[in-house]
C-alpha cells in the first residue's frame, strides 16, 4: 500500500474499527498497541500513545540528588569496568 492510498473499513456495532493490515503493518501496531485519539476538523487522527508519560528534566531533576563527595572520573569507570565484569560473569555461568 503506497503512502496516501486511501481504504475503508466499517465501524461496528461497538464502535471498534479494524485498521487494514497494511497500515498496521508499516507503523508497527501489534495487538494491544495503544493509541491516541484526535478529533481534528479534518477528521479523526490515530497515534501510538507515548510508552512514557511526557517528562520534563526540572520534574526528574531532585531525584537524581547525590549527597557526598563528587566521584572521580577514575571512580566511574572503575565502577562501570566492575558492572561490566560482573554481568559477564553472571551470563558465563
Amino acid at each position: 500500500m503506497a503512502a496516501g492510498e486511501r481504504l475503508t473499513t466499517t465501524v461496528s456495532t461497538k464502535g471498534q474499527v479494524i485498521l487494514p493490515k497494511a497500515i498496521r503493518q508499516r507503523r508497527n501496531w501489534a495487538t494491544g498497541t495503544r493509541l491516541v485519539v484526535e478529533d481534528t476538523p479534518e477528521g479523526v487522527l490515530l497515534k501510538a500513545a507515548p510508552v512514557f508519560a511526557p517528562t520534563r528534566p526540572e520534574d526528574v531533576a531532585g531525584m537524581l540528588a547525590y549527597r557526598g563527595r563528587p566521584k572521580t572520573i577514575e571512580e566511574m569507570d572503575a565502577a562501570i569496568t566492575a558492572e561490566v565484569r560482573r554481568r559477564r560473569a553472571r551470563g558465563r555461568s
